[in-house]
């Protein structure tokens, strides 16, 4: 009845509906796709065009030290950028503090507020050793942020590539992010495995800090019950290992493969032209996923997940 009325009273002013102006644009994108179809027609598979290329990691500057592989490539440059826009951004908004927040303060002190009362302060329990690691858990943060957004912005790293501009071949845009390096991610949470594993034997004792991965009320269980117990706790904490580096890798990789195969990338691969028709709008709604919710929900989710494990490692009960 609603719907009706609705259609009823937007013919009875002249105009259209919602719905009508949904069917008639996805009709004029269906059509629009057919006729590039019937204009450009298919050229087949491209065999020529390799989408994996897009995330090798060549060698820009090749540095071997002691058998060290430290060469520049484009994921050291994108964590070096990331790391210059946590510093450089945190220092000149602390330099530059108003009364009147403008809209980067308040944004940043939303942000701050963020990581010192809802990651940090409400996952460690102890105040001190909470105030000791806000500074770790704020900087991760950031740092994570900035390294998921700065890889959606086209930069020119893609070396597959090359533009000739005025007869000087420089690599093609392209979008890219140290965070969908598996490598990145696992350091990160390497850091963080031992770090609070060694807050917890600092705060509790070597032996205590074990006995305390078993559940209170096992009292009266048998020995074998309670090795098998503690195996398990064992085996999630390696566990954490994969869980939280992946977690980041695999988001920010999905979101990055997407991108690449909607906004054009199938199009080519398979060589019909009216594909791309079809899958650009999907390639902008899931860059606008991807910027406005991903970016920031994963550095919110392994930031607050390091807190949880360094307030349950110093936490008195298990």
């Amino acid at each position: 009845m609603n719907e009706t009325a609705d259609v009823a009273t937007g013919d009875e002013k002249g105009g259209m509906s919602t719905k009508g102006k949904v069917v008639i644009a996805l009709a004029g994108w269906i059509g629009l796709a057919i006729v590039f179809g019937l204009l450009f027609g298919s050229d087949g598979k491209n065999e020529v065009f390799k989408p994996q290329e897009e995330f090798r990691l060549d060698a820009w500057l090749y540095i071997n030290i002691g058998g060290v592989d430290l060469s520049i490539t484009k994921a050291v440059m994108y964590l070096f950028i990331a790391s210059a826009l946590t510093i450089g951004i945190m220092v000149w908004i602390a330099r530059r503090m108003q009364q009147k927040p403008n809209r980067v303060q308040t944004a940043i002190e939303v942000a701050y507020d963020v990581t010192k009362t809802d990651i940090t302060g409400g996952n460690i329990e102890d105040e001190r050793l909470a105030r000791k690691w806000f500074p770790f858990l704020s900087a991760l943060f950031f740092f994570i942020f900035f390294s998921n957004m700065i890889g959606y912005l086209p930069l020119p790293t893609n070396t597959h590539e090359t533009v000739n501009i005025f007869g000087v071949e420089i690599p093609a845009f392209a979008l890219y992010a140290a965070t969908a390096n598996i490598a990145v991610p696992l350091s990160l949470t390497i850091v963080i495995w031992f770090s609070y594993h060694f807050e917890g034997i600092r705060a509790k004792g070597f032996i205590p800090y074990f006995a305390s991965w078993l559940p209170p009320g096992l009292e009266e269980m048998n020995p074998f019950g309670k090795a098998a117990i503690f195996m398990i706790e064992v085996v999630s904490h390696f566990v954490r290992l994969i869980s939280l580096s992946v977690r980041l890798f695999a988001n920010i990789l999905a979101g990055h493969l997407l991108l690449l195969f909607m906004g054009g990338g199938l199009a080519v691969l398979l060589g019909i032209a009216a594909l791309g028709v079809l899958t650009f709008p999907m390639a902008f709604a899931f860059y606008v996923f991807e910027v406005g919710i991903v970016a920031t929900l994963q550095a919110f989710i392994f930031s607050i997940l390091t807190a949880i494990y360094i307030g349950g490692a110093t936490a008195e009960s298990h």
